[in-house]
Order: C-alpha cells, then sequence, then structure tokens
C-alpha cells in the first residue's frame, strides 16, 4: 500500500457489489497483534462470499488510553481488539500491504464516544471507513456527556470529511442497546446521526438496524428507513447495513445459524446491501477466525435462496419514526443541537438506557405474536395505546424478554437433542 490513500473506497466496494445483486457481509472482528489481525483478514477476504473486512479496536483505544494498549503489546498481554494508534500508522500500513483482493475494502470499527484519535489513527493509517456517531456511541456505551460527544463527533466527521475524500462513515443509531428498542426509535436515530454526519461534511454514508424479534416488523421497519433516506439524504452516497441480531444470541450451535440464515433472507428480501454477521460461538466464547468465516459463508449461501414473504404493514412505523425526526429537525438548522435539545426535553428516550442525559420515561415490550412495542413513551411526540392486558413489568418479566429470542432458535434443536438421548437410552435399556 502506498502512503497516500488508495485502499478501495468502502462506500463504493458496498455500491458495486449491491450493483450486481450481491449482500456483502461483514465480521465483527479485531486481534490484537499484526500478525492476527493480517491472517484475519486476508481469510476474510478470501472467504465464499462478497466480503469487507473489520479492524474492530481494544477496550484500552475505545477510552483513549493508549499507553496501557501499548504496554499490554509490549508485555505480550491480552487485548480485546486491535490497538490502531499504540501500533502506530507504519505497523497498520505494512499489515495491510498485500490485501488486494479485488475491492476489499475495510471499515474500523471501535465503541468511543470520544473519536478524535481514533479518526486520526484510521486517516493516517490509510484506511477511510469507520463507524459510530454522537448518540449511539454515547449513550450505551459511555458516562460521557451527550454534549461532549457531539462536539467530539462533529471535529471528526470534518477531519475525516477533508483528509479523506469519499470516506464512509456508519451510523451505529440503529442497534441502541442491542435488543428492546422499538423499532421507530432505531430508525430516528440512525437517519438523524447520518444527517449529523452529512451536515459536517460526510458525503458517503450507511444506517443500521438490528434484527429484533419478528420478520415482518423488521421488514416494515426497514422499508421504513430506507424511504426516509430517501427523502433526507438525497444526493449522497448511501446504503443500509443489518445486523444479526445483537441480544442474548442462542446457545446451541443449530439455533445460532438459523437465526443467523434468517438474518440473512430478511436483509435479501429487503434489499439490504450489507450485513454484519454474528457467529455460533456468540454466546459461549470470542470468536475465533474460522467461526467468523463459517459464519460469512453461511450468511452468504442464505441470501441466495428464495427471498421471504411477509404480511401486510401493521404499525405505521414510517409515520412514527417520521414524527421523530421531524420534530428533531424542527428544534433547530443544527441537527446535532436538535439532537442534543431532543434528548435534553425527552423528544428522544432510549427504553432502559441509563445514561445520564437520557429521561428513562420510556419502556417496551414484547407482545403476544413477537412484535417488540411501545408500552409507555414518555415525552417522545408519539402516542400509543397502552395495552389493557398487560401485567407490570417485573425482573422475571423482563429477563423472559431478553431471552426470547434464544428460546425462538433454541427451542427446536433443544427438544431435538431431547428426543435423539432418550432414543439412545431406550436403545441402551434394551
Amino acid at each position: 500500500m502506498s502512503s497516500e490513500h488508495d485502499a478501495s473506497l468502502f462506500g463504493d466496494a458496498v455500491a458495486q457489489a449491491a450493483r450486481k445483486g450481491r449482500l456483502v457481509v461483514q465480521p465483527r472482528m479485531g486481534m490484537p497483534t499484526v500478525s492476527q489481525m493480517r491472517e484475519g483478514l486476508y481469510a476474510v477476504s478470501r472467504a465464499r462470499a462478497t466480503t469487507v473486512g473489520t479492524i474492530t479496536l481494544d477496550s484500552y483505544t475505545r477510552v483513549g488510553d493508549h499507553a496501557s494498549a501499548r504496554k499490554a503489546l509490549d508485555e505480550d498481554s491480552d487485548l480485546n481488539g486491535f490497538p490502531i494508534v499504540a501500533h502506530g500508522a507504519d505497523v497498520t500500513r505494512a499489515m495491510l500491504a498485500g490485501l488486494d483482493a479485488p475491492g476489499f475494502a475495510i471499515q474500523v470499527r471501535h465503541g468511543s464516544p470520544l473519536p478524535a484519535g481514533i479518526v486520526q489513527g484510521l486517516i493516517d493509517a490509510g484506511l477511510n471507513a469507520t463507524e459510530g456517531g454522537p448518540v449511539s456511541y454515547c449513550l450505551p456505551y459511555s458516562r460521557t456527556p451527550l454534549t461532549q460527544a457531539h462536539d467530539a463527533w462533529a471535529k471528526s466527521c470534518e477531519l475525516l470529511a477533508e483528509k479523506v475524500p469519499g470516506a464512509h462513515l456508519e451510523s451505529f443509531g440503529g442497534c441502541m442497546l442491542g435488543q428492546l428498542c422499538p423499532p421507530s426509535l432505531l430508525i430516528a436515530i440512525s437517519l438523524l446521526e447520518g444527517i449529523f454526519f452529512r451536515q459536517h461534511g460526510i458525503t458517503s454514508i450507511s444506517l443500521s438496524y438490528a434484527q429484533q424479534t419478528h420478520l415482518d416488523q423488521d421488514a416494515e421497519a426497514i422499508a421504513a428507513l430506507r424511504r426516509l433516506a430517501a427523502q433526507y439524504l438525497g444526493g449522497t452516497q448511501w446504503h443500509v447495513v443489518l445486523y444479526t441480531y445483537m441480544g442474548v444470541f442462542p446457545q446451541t450451535h443449530g439455533g445460532a445459524l438459523d437465526l443467523l440464515r434468517a438474518s440473512a433472507l430478511l436483509a435479501k428480501s429487503t434489499g439490504i446491501e450489507r450485513m454484519i454477521v454474528k457467529t455460533p460461538a456468540e454466546a459461549h466464547r470470542i470468536p475465533t477466525v474460522a467461526d467468523n468465516i463459517e459464519a460469512l459463508e453461511t450468511a452468504s449461501e442464505a441470501s441466495q435462496e428464495p427471498p421471504l414473504v411477509f404480511g401486510p404493514a401493521q404499525e405505521g412505523l414510517y409515520e412514527e419514526a417520521r414524527a421523530l425526526v421531524e420534530a428533531v429537525l424542527e428544534l433547530s438548522d443544527d441537527v446535532g443541537q436538535g439532537l442534543l435539545t431532543a434528548f435534553e426535553r425527552g423528544y428522544l428516550d432510549v427504553p432502559y438506557c441509563l445514561h445520564a442525559d437520557n429521561a428513562q420515561k420510556t419502556r417496551a415490550y414484547i407482545a403476544p405474536d413477537g412484535r417488540l412495542k411501545w408500552l409507555t413513551t414518555g415525552s417522545m411526540p408519539i402516542s400509543v395505546e397502552r395495552p389493557a392486558s398487560r401485567p407490570r413489568l417485573t425482573a422475571d418479566g423482563f429477563l423472559t424478554m431478553l431471552g426470547h429470542v434464544q428460546h425462538h432458535y433454541d427451542a427446536p434443536h433443544l427438544e431435538t437433542g431431547r428426543r435423539l438421548a432418550l432414543t439412545s437410552a431406550a436403545k441402551d435399556a434394551s
């Protein structure tokens, strides 16, 4: 790799695959050493799928403690990702040299509410894509005041736009807390962060949505997100990225693969351009490179099956999400200031999020049909009819909701295992 930013532009790579009708699949993968990270990226680039690579950063780097990351490298201590700043630009560039599969682009993923050092590090290393946002990488992951995250992300966007023409930025807003956040709020935050990115100079954007608890509801949500993006991001290169379910994951191998296949079919059936996979190892340990390749290839194969047929839209998710978006945009011509005011007034309010800048007046529940719905909406500019028969939310009820998807996908495989065990015991007894 030369000293210029000549890596494949991330947004262009996804757009090219979409024109060919191919779903881009991507792992969430980060290793601490150069040899491990290079091995992982090389394997992803050679997988039997249309892929982009991921460099996920370690926890020290996410909080700006680069000295501790450097010390861990020097002492050969464990790190849970790649410390891009501690390694330095020259080391990272050397690692990436020769990863020249046609169209293979790489995204840096990190989780930091204050990303300036990370953004500078990826720019210096010749990379051109990352993700996060002033809300989505602040409220779930940190105690950083929202105002500080806003200022840091504004400056980081402007730096990235100035130094890397065509740089790509993905909003993580569609993944708030991973689960139990109703789709309309996921849509609104993802879109508003996308508008924020564009306001600060980014011209290649992706909007995220995390698979939830009901495929028909997810399909309606994705359609609403795409419709709103077309209305608000005109003239911008954009696409939508789907995350395989981010909550409590199935513990059986078969159940995890079934969930992965369902998300891949959801992606293909709704026009999703890119999908972040999860592996069957998620419930038990940190996935290996082999685990990630299995997940990528399984998702790619599933995406080639006949598309799903969804039921008719039921919930007006587009109207609900648009109401949230418009309420924020009416607060200020500066979308960032609008976001700050919206959270201050509770116009945006993430259920079960304990951050000090979140109003904490909303709640959600899983309805008997499996759809994720609002129980209370606090001061948000949407109204819902509280279910007459819904009991008061308890700790046991909350835990049951958290395990809803896991149980749905594990149950058939656990039952099959039980029957096989009984059959085997009967044979032994005879």
